[in-house]
């Protein structure tokens, strides 16, 4: 037998032992995952639910979190995260590039074209505002106050937010940036008069800017979802199920709650 062939012979091995997680049937399996020995999550940068740290390499924040606990304490085997953008996320879930999408917003476009996991949280829109700005009224209460000629509103490209402004807007211009960072750069750097983001983003985005942002969180609502796992549509009920249940557990006994307070506080930590 060549060299050449011995190559070839280990290549066809080590790829049959990274088997993905959906299998040559086309259907998406905890088996197939347990099998490959690692779960990989699709993590688009959103603090406090997906952090990432560059000078680490590592992710943090509560999806991640939950993405390694659940990867560990029920299927056995070690999280890999892949970076990817929202504009891109539920595609990559699809096309097989990882078998979780984070923090995925349930809404019912998206769940013509993947399953969701139950909610672990429940999210809406808040929006931010820098004090002073005298485009804005002095208490202002819904999107109607911020929806006016001139305004600009601020959102990350291909989100939720991004989906329920363009919907509810009439005269404000909309200002979509590529990444959540760059949507909190625009509005500090006056780019926009306000940033569409979920509460729980904007609470650490003014608790670290405190000397001149404030938010709101519009009545009537905005948006107001439950924030859940994404999984490929061919996922069974049963593996379905137990995510589920992984999820109903951390829910019940506060886990969860406390896990997403203490992401915010460590941003909030960070930035003082």
């Amino acid at each position: 037998m060549s060299k050449t062939t011995n190559m070839i012979g280990g290549l066809l091995l080590a790829a049959s032992l990274a088997a993905p997680a959906v299998a040559q049937d086309g259907t998406a399996s905890w088996a197939n995952v347990q099998q490959s020995g690692v779960l990989r999550c699709g993590a688009a940068v959103y603090p406090p639910f997906v952090s990432f740290d560059p000078l680490t390499g590592e992710y943090s924040g509560l999806f991640a979190d939950l993405c390694r606990m659940y990867a560990e304490d029920v299927l056995g085997v070690r999280a890999e995260f892949v970076d990817t953008t929202w504009d891109n996320i539920v595609a990559g879930l699809q096309a097989n590039r990882w078998d979780l999408a984070l923090a995925l917003n349930q809404t019912p476009q998206r769940a013509l074209a993947v399953g969701f996991s139950d909610a672990a949280i429940p999210d809406q829109i808040s929006l931010a505002y820098r004090q002073g700005n005298n485009k804005i009224p002095a208490t202002p209460a819904s999107f109607a106050d911020f929806d006016v000629d001139g305004m600009t509103v601020i959102v990350t490209s291909g989100t939720y937010m991004d989906r329920a402004v363009t919907d509810a807007a009439r005269n404000a211009e909309i200002l979509r940036l590529p990444s959540g960072d760059e949507a909190r750069l625009a509005l500090m750097s006056g780019r926009g008069d306000v940033l569409a983001d979920p509460v729980d983003s904007n609470t650490v985005y003014v608790a670290s800017n405190e000397d001149w942002a404030t938010h709101i969180i519009p009545e009537p609502a905005l948006s107001r979802q439950g924030m859940a796992m994404g999984v490929n549509r061919s996922m069974s009920y049963q593996d379905l199920q137990s995510l589920n249940f992984f999820l109903e557990e951390l829910r019940a006994t506060g886990r969860i709650d406390a896990m997403l307070q203490a992401a915010v506080q460590q941003i909030i930590d960070e930035n003082q």
